[in-house]
């Protein structure tokens, strides 16, 4: 029998110090459905079965977070369910419209009332399935002509190499689903992530899906709190050296995965449903001192971009994971530092005075928990030099046994140092400049990078 997490009352009101005063919050409850059991040779019979399944299962998913979120005093920001990835359901439907499947989905949401459903993906990093090349294909037409779907795609992991043909595939699908969407500040990009070695039970969007070896339902819980880190640091690590930094860092995340946990514990209690992952992943927002770049900043540097960003980016990563480990058996999803540029204040005042720079980002990916995050490019931007982006983030990904993504966002009719706002927590940001000497010769030969060495443990 499962056993409540013990939070001791220092603990909580700690706690409630952190949400009141450094933006500490619960940013999501995710609940995974596997719709496995939806599969159909009748796409309409298969689209039905989707809608009955996430409506009866999270029904009450918003209703009961709003309770825990009264009853706690602790903000829940955003309810979401992901899904198995939709190309597994197409293979036996040869005929169907992929995008009836992405529909039903926004229906789904739409009833259930949250505000986004992840899993409209595919798995395709050693090879194309039946089924995968058709959803990929209308990936652009499914999140123009829907508003809470998201979608990603993994193309590469350490154990497969990289799928070339795939990633030459993705830099025309980003920039039509930025097209598609161009009246709506090209949303459609915003909402699709492509990866490598995606995990399984990641309860962040856009790159939310529920794996094939996760339970039928399960709860997922994403925290924050940089907010929090950086309120630490300020207050706490005055003549420390970066070892004492560490600590600092290691117990205020030890706290804010302790409160993860007591959240999703409740939830899957409530809902009936198994509690799966706490993902500590210190995900900025657009408000102030909510900022990945001023935890960097409050550890020594003048200007996150400056030389240095990259060691200490390293050591909050670093940091954050053993924190969370140290006060739950259940991390997991990507648990670390999100470096989202139009969503952390910090980053967009970096990229705006040219500090932070494209190639600064792509070195700070070798070490944060996930990739090139939200970054704006020209409209103009070649397909292969987003196809080459991509390629360059899987083989860091690939090399070094971890999860890297690209979400890139090509601003339709902007040029460089122009901005592009999207609202909300998705912010807004700089068109940054980007080099467009051309890799069209090296994507187009397609094919495969091979697994490395290392992939071969057994």
């Amino acid at each position: 029998m499962r056993r409540f997490t013990n939070i001791n009352a220092e603990e909580i009101l700690e706690t409630l110090r952190m949400i009141h005063d450094e933006n500490l919050d619960v940013r999501t409850v995710t609940m995974g459905i596997s719709l496995l059991d939806c599969i159909d040779t009748d796409a309409d019979k298969a689209c039905a079965k989707i809608y009955e399944k996430i409506v009866r299962h999270a029904e009450n998913l918003v209703p009961v977070c709003n309770r825990i979120s009264t009853e706690y005093g602790i903000p829940i920001v955003n309810k979401r369910v992901s899904v198995t990835p939709v190309a597994m359901l197409l293979g036996c439907a040869p005929d169907a419209d992929p995008v009836n499947y992405a529909k039903a989905l926004e229906r789904a949401a739409n009833t259930v009332g949250i505000n986004f459903i992840g899993g409209y993906s595919a798995l395709v990093h050693k090879g194309f399935a039946s089924g995968d090349v058709r959803l990929l294909k209308s990936i652009p037409q499914a999140l123009s002509e829907t508003e809470k779907v998201c979608s990603s795609v993994n193309i590469g992991t350490t154990k497969s190499g990289i799928n070339m043909d795939a990633v030459a595939m993705m830099g025309d699908i980003i920039l039509d689903a930025a097209r598609r969407t161009a009246d709506r500040s090209c949303i459609g990009a915003a909402k699709l992530v492509v990866f490598c070695n995606a995990p399984e039970d990641n309860p962040f969007m856009a790159g939310a899906f529920h794996g094939i070896g996760e339970p039928d339902v399960v709860i997922n819980i994403g925290v924050s709190g940089p907010g929090a880190v950086r309120s630490a640091l300020q207050n706490d690590a005055r003549g420390l050296d970066l070892s004492g930094v560490a600590e600092i860092v290691k117990r205020t995340a030890f706290k804010i995965t302790r409160m993860g946990q007591l959240v999703g514990e409740v939830a899957g209690k409530a809902l009936g449903v198994p509690f799966g992952i706490v993902d500590l992943s210190l995900a900025p927002t657009p408000a102030v001192g909510d900022s990945i770049a001023d935890v960097l900043e409050a550890m020594g540097l003048e200007t996150v971009g400056a030389y240095g960003t990259t060691a200490a980016l390293a050591l909050l990563n670093d940091a954050v994971k053993k924190g969370g480990v140290m006060a739950s058996g259940s991390v997991g999803g990507l648990s670390g530092a999100f470096i989202p540029v139009s969503e952390d204040a910090g980053m967009i005042a970096a990229a705006e005075k040219g500090i932070l720079t494209l190639e600064k980002l792509e070195a700070m990916t070798a070490v944060c928990s996930v990739g090139l995050d939200m970054i704006i490019v020209p409209g103009d931007t070649p397909a292969e030099v987003l196809s080459a982006m991509i390629a360059d983030e899987a083989a860091i990904g690939m090399i070094n046994t971890k999860t890297t993504a690209v979400r890139v966002i090509p601003a339709i009719g902007k040029q460089a140092g122009d901005h592009l706002s999207f609202g909300g927590l998705l912010g807004e940001g700089p068109v940054m400049p980007i080099n467009k000497v051309s890799p069209a010769a090296f994507i187009k030969r397609g094919g495969r990078i091979p697994a490395p060495i290392q992939a071969l443990k057994n």
